[in-house]
Order: C-alpha cells, then sequence, then structure tokens
C-alpha cells in the first residue's frame, strides 16, 4: 500500500512525457538532426534544475525526508564514461527512445518498444555480470 504514492508519481510523470511529446520518436530525430530546440529546452531545464539543486542541498545540508545526511561523492573520470556515453546516445539515436520514457511508450500502445525495454534490461544485466572484468 505506501508503493500506492510512487506508482501515483510514476504515473503522472508518465502522462506529462507524454503530452510533452518528450517520448516522441520524431522530436528525438529533429532533435539529433539540429531541425528543432524542444528537446534541447527540456534536456537544458532539467540540467538547470539539476544543478541548481545539488547545490542548494550543498550549501544549506539538506537533509533525506527520514533526517538522513545526503551524500555526493565526486566520481573519478575513466575511459569507460567516453564508451558509455558513445553507446548510450547510439542506442537513443537507433531506437529513438531514451531509457527513462521507455515504460511510458510501452504503455502507450508502442509495444515495439518492449523490445527495446527488455533489450535494456538485458544490457544492464549483462553489466552486472561483467562489471568487475571493465576498468573502472
Amino acid at each position: 500500500m505506501s508503493k500506492i504514492k510512487f506508482l501515483t508519481l510514476g504515473f503522472i510523470f508518465g502522462v506529462i512525457l507524454i503530452k510533452a511529446e518528450v517520448i516522441s520518436w520524431f522530436r528525438i530525430q529533429e532533435m539529433f538532426r539540429f531541425q528543432a530546440f524542444q528537446m534541447y529546452g527540456i534536456i537544458g531545464s532539467a540540467v538547470v534544475i539539476g544543478v541548481i539543486s545539488v547545490f542548494l542541498i550543498k550549501k544549506y545540508n539538506i537533509k533525506t525526508i527520514k533526517g538522513e545526511e545526503i551524500k555526493i561523492e565526486p566520481k573519478k573520470f575513466s575511459i569507460g564514461n567516453i564508451i558509455g556515453g558513445l553507446m548510450f546516445g547510439l542506442g537513443w539515436a537507433m531506437t529513438g527512445a531514451c531509457p527513462g520514457p521507455l515504460y511510458a511508450l510501452v504503455g502507450s500502445g508502442l509495444l515495439i518498444i518492449a523490445v527495446v525495454l527488455l533489450s535494456a534490461v538485458f544490457g544492464t544485466w549483462v553489466y552486472g555480470c561483467l562489471r568487475n572484468k571493465f576498468p573502472h
């Protein structure tokens, strides 16, 4: 029963993604072809909100709802960041779908995206199995 609020928020988020056309294959292709600003505006807004949020969390030592301290560990650069980013971008460009809205795409009736969703889950599983063999 306590998970209902998360399910409800996920549902609302999915509806917002659909109405904003963020999940539209055509919008994503317009972005990769530099033909429209909409997706860059949405992604840019998310980045700005994220930067401001992290700044405020650090400045005011904001805690979680349960009172726990929020720790943001510095990340170390590795060549894996470049390789992973290229793989992510290539998959995004090929499928026309970022991993975030995959559930919204399936929920909106584009059942072929279930192949992409299952591939993403499988790729995550493979990474989990091989993680110790990669240079981190």
